[in-house]
């Protein structure tokens, strides 16, 4: 049998593992579950790649990114690995040939996202295939107490027990302890099974600059100049600020582009592939560029903006030095960037008026409950990761359970006339498809399932009428189409007292903000850290080490006093043309909270439906105003 070390070898090209890496290959193979905590671009990929080559049936991949998906595929392919993806970017003619290549075992490894798994359609073709590991990547976002706490990722554990998943990898770059434990409880990893690598990476020298935001530009191109020439990224909080920092850099001679998910697929793909080449030395980005990036020679990268929180500067300066050559992590820290970013923490927070109008929405609907997320958030002017968030918690609570997602509308286009189809089964499955057929209304090319009606003229659930059409279409005997894509819960107590329940809703959200201001709090003491700056990103991730020796501190910067944010005033003028204009809009403003978005530029499902208002002048007014300043005054008018 083929070893590890010989597969890293002869597959991979690969002499040596890294740390981490083989002590974590050998308790997946030993049938265990495992979480790999490395930091940014130590291997953690390696760990499912390799293994799956040894395991025998699939190997699933659940990943947020699917620009990584996309990248990993290519390698693996390249290797001549069998890999591939599902997402809606596909064509109907590729997922065809994906879904024919796992229902006849001839993949190795498939990546989704964790939405996926909640697709009926999938759930159907995956059901019954052995599935020997599930590795999930940013598997932080299962905790609420991490940074980017995903709904869908909760779901992830019911799915590992109904498809009987053999084993799972949590994989993450960015864990506090709590989180750690969190991810291990959720898939069931034992203590001795999480391997943390540990954060440090002696390469990298912090360093923080404490500044006016006037004064950043030209300390971005001071620092250009002074320091050798190397691969540079440059983040910012805004798509705008990503243009016009690219743009000044042009203008002061360097070689500069932006990137941020408002450009164009093309552009984003060819703006990445330069960098990543080294014909553009220098990328202005948003959070947006980073992910799944893997280039070793990156030497700086600047943080022109705060970052949120230490699990982001984290894991956005772990992109510099992947080849261990030393590399330079520095950041302008502006007191003035916490409006921004506590205005965005804050925009996110549902009203509880609007949580109860949710609420009562979904217990009036009886026993069974029909919805869509992006229904909900229109509906109750929520955001529609917000609503997610709400009905898992809803879950969570034991008021409803979720039984599904699935399509409302099916059809389909037959390639042969109903005869010929059926004269290629047997009787008893002709039998079946015919009662089927008949529960179809045909329209010039189209026929339209009416699936409750084919559930109870062939006797059978929803799944398996499901394969039987999806088996139609491999053999191209038909070309399916499914949409409006519906969640289902079932209520499970009519004992509820609605009044108790929003509160406890509404305070977890408030819990949660409170939680995401205090990672602000955080990167701005950091800011004026006046004692070694490595050591207090690590102690926050549980691994204190004294003096780093390389860091701004250490060398000897003199720790900045801090600076005052500008925080104006708020123009008692505007708070009552806001009045005038709620009176007249009173569902998209009718709630202090929502007043507050609008004037600090904060958009949401009420106002984006309407196009008066994001074109009103009175939208973004207060941009500079802290968010929870604001709010105050319109709640005590």
């Amino acid at each position: 049998m083929t070893t590890p070390s010989e597969l890293l070898k002869s597959r991979f090209g690969f002499d040596d593992f890294r740390g981490g890496q083989l002590e974590t290959i050998e308790i997946l193979l030993a049938g265990r579950s495992a979480a790999a905590i490395f930091p940014t671009g130590s291997g953690k990929s390696l760990c499912y790649q390799l293994t799956a080559l040894l395991l025998p049936g699939l190997t699933l991949v659940v990943s947020p990114l699917l620009a990584l998906m996309k990248d990993q595929i290519d390698s693996l392919q390249a290797k001549a690995i069998r890999a591939e993806r599902l997402d809606s970017s596909l064509t109907e003619e590729k997922y065809r040939a994906v879904s024919s290549a796992i229902r006849n075992g001839e993949l190795k490894m498939l990546f989704v996202s964790p939405e996926r798994l909640t697709n009926e359609r999938f759930l159907n073709l995956i059901r019954g295939q052995q599935i020997s590991l599930l590795a999930v990547d940013e598997a932080h976002c299962i905790s609420a107490w991490g940074h980017n706490f995903r709904p869908d990722y909760l779901k992830l554990a019911k799915a590992v027990e109904s498809l009987n998943v053999e084993r799972v990898l949590a994989l993450t770059a960015t864990a506090t302890p709590k989180v750690s434990d969190d991810m291990a409880t959720a898939f069931g990893i034992q203590p001795a099974d999480v391997i943390n690598t540990g954060f440090h990476r002696p390469n990298l020298e912090f360093r923080v600059t404490e500044c006016h935001g006037h004064e950043r530009e030209k300390l971005l191109i001071q620092r250009l100049k002074e320091r050798p020439p190397g691969a540079t990224i440059v983040y910012v909080h805004l798509q705008k600020d990503a243009e016009n920092i690219a743009k000044t850099l042009r203008d002061n001679g360097f070689n500069a582009a932006p990137y941020h998910a408002g450009l164009k697929p093309d552009t984003r793909v060819a703006t990445q592939e330069q960098f990543m080449a080294g014909g553009l030395p220098i990328i202005c980005a948003t959070i947006a560029f980073g992910m799944g990036v893997d280039k070793a020679d990156i030497r700086y990268v600047y943080h022109y903006h705060l970052a949120k929180g230490f699990e982001s500067y984290l894991q956005e300066t772990g992109r510099a030095g992947r080849d261990g050559a030393p590399a330079i992590c520095e950041l302008f820290a502006c007191a003035d960037d916490r409006t921004t970013l506590e205005n965005f923490v804050y925009g996110d927070t549902p009203d509880a008026a609007n949580i109860a109008t949710l609420v009562d929405e979904l217990l009036d609907a009886g026993d069974a409950i029909d919805v869509t997320a992006r229904e909900l958030s229109n509906g109750h002017d929520i955001r529609p990761l917000v609503v997610s968030t709400l009905l898992t918690h809803l879950e969570l609570f034991g008021v409803i359970a979720f039984d599904g997602y699935y399509y409302s509308d099916i059809r389909f286009e037959a390639h042969k006339t109903g005869a010929e189809i059926l004269a290629s089964y047997s009787e008893k499955q002709a039998t079946f498809l015919r009662k089927l057929f008949t529960c179809g209304k045909k329209a010039r090319k189209w026929i339209t399932l009416d699936m409750d009606a084919a559930i109870e003229r062939a006797g059978q659930p929803r799944d398996v009428i499901l394969r039987a059409f999806d088996s139609l279409q491999e053999k191209r005997f038909i070309t399916l189409q499914m949409s409006g894509y519906r969640q289902r819960f079932n209520r499970l107590t009519q004992a509820v007292d609605r009044g108790e329940l929003t509160a406890k809703l509404a305070a977890l959200f408030n819990q949660h903000e409170q939680l995401e201001i205090d990672r602000i709090d955080a990167m701005g003491a950091y800011a004026t850290e006046d004692t070694c700056l490595t050591n207090r990103l690590l102690t926050y991730f549980g691994e204190p080490i004294g003096r780093c020796g390389h860091c701004g501190v250490c060398l000897g910067d003199v720790p900045a006093a801090p600076l005052p944010r500008n925080a104006p005033p708020v123009d008692l003028s505007v708070l009552d043309e806001i009045d005038e204009l709620a009176r007249k809009h009173p569902a998209a403003l009718g709630q202090a909270r929502q007043q507050a978005r609008f004037l600090c530029g904060l958009n949401s499902p009420a106002i984006s439906g309407r196009r008066a208002l994001r074109g009103d002048r009175l939208f973004n007014r207060c941009a500079h105003v802290p968010f929870k300043k604001l709010l105050e005054q319109l709640e005590t008018r």
